[in-house]
């Protein structure tokens, strides 16, 4: 059994909570991804599981049974750092078979992991290299393979690509999602990096300030973000935000003016709503249009401040009449030009509204079932 289960685990260093009661499940088989920025508990909460960092209060289980003050050595996890941690002086075998020889198995069993985990990492030419001879993702391998050969219950990666530079993230991030299919391991993830959470989580746990902001799968969070947070915190670039007046609502809608004062009717659950107060329209930059045609419900007008060009797509910066500034994604042909009028249309369905305290209203239109475009 490799599920995992933290209950109501908090943690204080210097006085600060860092950990504010997290309660989290993981199932068996699953790559779960904490994700946040920098300083939200994610990696503290790793350590949590690791067993490095010892809770205030709450429980950890691994396997149904309650690890909270049982040794790391005793947990049956191993840990995959962002700093790779070789030693210098071994060649890629002795540093994958390092804690294997300090837990005094035989050497046939040594030999026999060492190279089962060598050829599933694909780096059984390299096992007589020392790690100044291997590039940066042959490290990483070797740091991984130092894991399994472990055979843990549960992995646990702790920001492992970033040392890496970008086309080379890209290639491990394939690597470990196939890592996992083959090892049909329990893996528990940390990054920064809400395009690695995307890719290669089953689920995401959105982390801020120590609390649990979200929890589901990638196009769970993307589709449906349950505040202000996670929308844009998930998916790149972020979501654009529009403070917009309240012009209507009732039980089932709510009737916004847009910048310019056309006035858009979005299908929600309207609850405390009030005519004349202020709301946040979210809509990402992949749903707007640049034409602003193509029978989109609404359109937001403005003037194009800058034009970047990425080759398959080109990223506009529009300011909009009231001052702010919104970004359009448009197609690689784009031929818009810096001083530009452009009208950004976007349908209803890809609507988005927050309240004042940046929780999502409730869509009861069908745009979460809608294919990202």
């Amino acid at each position: 059994m490799s599920a995992v289960q933290l209950q109501q685990i908090r943690k204080t260093f210097s006085g600060a909570e860092v950990l504010k009661g997290v309660d989290i499940e993981v199932a068996e088989h699953e790559f779960l991804v904490f994700v946040g920025p920098s300083g939200c508990g994610k990696s503290t909460l790793l350590r949590t599981i690791a067993g490095l960092e010892r809770v205030d209060s709450g429980r950890v289980l691994i396997g149904g049974e309650d690890v909270t003050e049982v040794e790391p050595s005793e947990r049956g996890v191993a840990m995959v750092f962002q700093s790779y941690a070789l030693y210098p002086h071994m060649s890629v075998y002795e540093n994958i078979a390092f804690g294997l020889r300090m837990l005094k198995l035989p050497q046939s069993e040594i030999d026999r992991r060492v190279n089962g985990a060598a050829q599933i990492l694909q780096i059984d030419q390299l096992l007589e290299r020392r790690p100044r001879a291997l590039s940066g993702g042959q490290r990483q391998r070797v740091a991984i393979g130092r894991a399994i050969v472990r055979e843990p219950k549960v992995f646990l990666f702790d920001e492992p690509l970033s040392n890496l530079d970008a086309a080379l993230r890209v290639q491990m991030r394939l690597e470990l999602i196939k890592l996992h299919r083959q090892l049909n391991a329990t893996m528990i993830y940390v990054t920064h990096d809400q395009t690695e959470a995307m890719t290669m989580a089953d689920r995401i746990v959105v982390l801020n300030h120590g609390v649990v902001e979200q929890i589901g799968s990638p196009l769970e969070l993307y589709r449906r973000p349950r505040n202000r947070f996670v929308a844009g915190f998930i998916g790149s670039p972020k979501m654009n935000f529009i403070d917009v007046d309240v012009l209507g609502a009732d039980s089932s809608s709510v009737t916004i003016a847009l910048p310019g004062g056309e006035p858009l009717v979005v299908p929600c659950e309207a609850q405390g709503v009030q005519v004349g107060g202020r709301l946040t329209l979210g809509v990402r930059p992949e749903h707007l249009t640049e034409s602003g045609g193509g029978g989109s419900d609404a359109r937001v007008a403005g003037e194009v401040i800058v034009v970047e060009h990425l080759g398959g797509e080109t990223l506009l910066h529009v300011g909009l009449t009231d001052g702010r500034t919104i970004q359009v994604k448009g197609s690689g042909e784009s031929a818009a030009a810096d001083g530009q009028r452009i009208e950004a249309g976007f349908f209803v369905r890809h609507a988005h509204l927050f309240d004042a305290e940046g929780v999502a209203l409730r869509a009861t239109h069908a745009h979460v079932q809608t294919t990202v475009a």
